[in-house]
């Protein structure tokens, strides 16, 4: 008799979206205390790939990014992302400077200036809470 071995699927991962190498390894490391499976990517256009991965997005619980990306604008991308996936919620992480973008909010995104890990991490928490109980 064969037995099937399934891979190992997380049943809940963030998507971080950073090109910047150092402050995503930092944040890679504060958000994988929220949930083990964080997956980092550098380019918007890569993350857009990952979401049309069927078994990704059925793991996919948060899309965290900033507002100023390479090739694409932060709200273009958001726009582009929510068209995609309407129930995943997004994270905007912005300096002080960014305020003006929370203007232009769409549903299921939130904007933080979260500048410490415990902030970060607190946030974060927050919005897996009100999804899971949200999907409840």
């Amino acid at each position: 008799m064969q037995r099937l071995i399934r891979p190992k699927v997380s049943m809940a991962t963030i998507l971080l979206v950073d090109e910047n190498p150092h402050r995503a390894s930092l944040r890679q490391s504060i958000l994988e205390r929220a949930v083990p499976d964080v997956v980092r990517v550098s380019e918007p256009a890569e993350a857009l790939c990952l979401v049309e991965s069927v078994e990704f997005a059925r793991t996919l619980r948060l899309v965290i990014t900033g507002n100023h990306l390479t090739g694409i604008t932060g709200p273009e991308f958001v726009s582009e992302l929510r068209a995609r996936m309407p129930r995943v919620p997004v994270l905007v992480l912005m300096n002080n400077e960014e305020k003006q973008a929370k203007e232009n909010a769409q549903p299921g995104v939130s904007y933080s200036y979260a500048n410490s890990p415990e902030e970060l991490r607190a946030t974060v928490d927050d919005l897996l809470n009100k999804t899971t109980r949200q999907s409840a």
